[in-house]
């Protein structure tokens, strides 16, 4: 919805708001909020609130750490679980004192890809995106366990499916704050949800995203439970992901669709999937930023893990949905909730284009199932892997040029620290599993 800053002015008395939650989001994709009284909400409005930015994950240095909240008035909610003293919110960009959009900003690395796309004829890019979460209970201090909510599996209901209350408090929040909810249901792994909300444009479904996972962790602690993006916290059971569904329009038109084609797919749409299937490897550590999101992308749990598409099975990384039409659309399988929304979106962006601009030879569909093929069958069929963990994904992303010019300078040099250090506490930490195996063998 739009509004004016009348509007929000006139809203926030009417509905006794108190505070305003300035929300914008980190490197690593964590939401932060500057949260003000409600009579300071004029200078909010005026973009002249400031942070520090030294504080924040990825942003800059304290010798130049004064930033500006330039407050984007079409996402002005108020959350409906807070009663008394009501809260509102207002997601924001980041500008330095100078007046210029900051270069380390996720939500301003996603503009800059869009208006490459849209300097290339490309108006606007719709995102359908799919999180998936788990459900886990807390002990009696409200800490979190690893005793699962339910022993449900995919679309199984109550009872098996203990956590359909909260999910359906978690859907009823969500239309509050004005999501259209498409699809709610249990996932495949005990304790595992989804819930689909309606395709957006870029940078309002990943405002989305990040507002989805506010709802869905506050709900749940309503319900006595903790909910967790990780994308693989259980052994021997499928992890997390957030496929996303993306489409490229021009005005009304979905540049994707040519009723022609076989498939009824544009070279567009063919040469967008080349340039995100060439980038693939490198977009990984993006899309799938953490150690553990190579916990779930191996074989054997539906986890898209090898570089090819399909329009017919589900093993490939993309895969194109039955829909034509409008609705016509490509999804890419291997991101997980784990990442920056904002940042996946504009590597995921970027790759397509390259391949748009270059006009990228889309290979052939693997239309075989994946996962039952041997290492021979896949290097004769030229399937490459994804990287098979954080450091390996790291390295392939700083050899692309295409995806670190989507980011950005200061942005690669802080993700790449950031993950760098996330790494080496990794591989020097003693796990458990060593223990086990190890302890009492020598």
């Amino acid at each position: 919805m739009s509004y004016s800053k009348e509007d929000i002015l006139r809203i926030a008395k009417e509905e006794n708001v108190r505070f305003i939650r300035l929300q914008f989001t980190d490197l690593l994709g964590t939401i932060k909020n500057v949260e003000i009284p409600v009579s300071q909400l004029p200078k909010a409005l005026d973009n002249k609130m400031m942070f520090d930015g030294s504080s924040i994950e990825g942003y800059v240095r304290i010798e130049e750490s004064d930033m500006y909240l330039y407050p984007d008035l079409e996402t002005w909610v108020i959350f409906p679980w807070v009663s008394q003293d009501r809260v509102a919110r207002l997601i924001c960009d980041i500008y330095t004192t100078d007046g210029h959009p900051f270069a380390g900003d996720p939500r301003g690395i996603l503009k800059r890809s869009l208006k490459e796309a849209a300097e290339m004829g490309f108006t606007a890019m719709n995102v359908g995106p799919e999180p998936e979460f788990f459900l886990f209970k807390t002990d009696e201090k409200g800490n979190p366990t690893m005793e699962l909510n339910d022993q449900g599996g995919y679309f199984d209901l109550a009872p098996t499916d203990l956590g359909e209350n909260c999910r359906r408090d978690i859907v009823l929040t969500l239309e509050e704050m004005g999501f259209e909810i498409e699809a709610s249901h249990h996932e495949v792994a005990p304790g595992q949800h989804e819930i689909d909300f309606k395709y957006a444009n870029a940078v309002k479904a990943a405002d989305q995203i990040q507002t989805f996972k506010l709802v869905v962790k506050t709900i749940a602690r309503q319900h006595g439970l903790i909910a967790t993006f990780m994308p693989k916290p259980l052994f021997g059971v499928n992890g997390s992901g957030m496929h996303c569904n993306m489409s490229l329009f021009n005005g009304k038109e979905n540049m994707f669709v040519d009723e022609n084609d076989e498939l009824g797919l544009s070279e567009n749409a063919r040469h967008f999937m080349a340039g995100q299937l060439k980038h693939a490897r490198a977009f990984a550590a993006i899309t799938n930023p953490t150690v553990n999101s190579y916990k779930r992308l191996v074989p054997g749990y539906e986890a898209p893990c090898y570089v090819a598409w399909s329009a017919s099975n589900r093993s490939p990384m993309i895969r194109i949905p039955a829909s034509r039409g409008l609705s016509t659309r490509v999804e890419v399988r291997n991101p997980d909730p784990a990442a920056n929304p904002y940042l996946a979106l504009a590597v995921m962006l970027k790759a397509g284009l390259d391949g748009i601009k270059r006009k990228l030879p889309l290979p052939a569909p693997i239309d075989r199932n994946i996962y039952v093929m041997s290492d021979e069958e896949r290097i004769e069929e030229g399937i490459p892997s994804l990287p098979a963990n954080l450091k390996e994904a790291v390295n392939e992303l700083l050899r692309d040029e295409v995806i670190c010019d989507a980011l950005g300078d200061h942005a690669l040099a802080h993700f790449f620290e950031l993950k760098e250090i996330e790494w080496d506490m990794y591989r020097t930490q003693v796990h458990q599993w060593e223990r086990d195996q190890y302890l009492t063998m020598y």
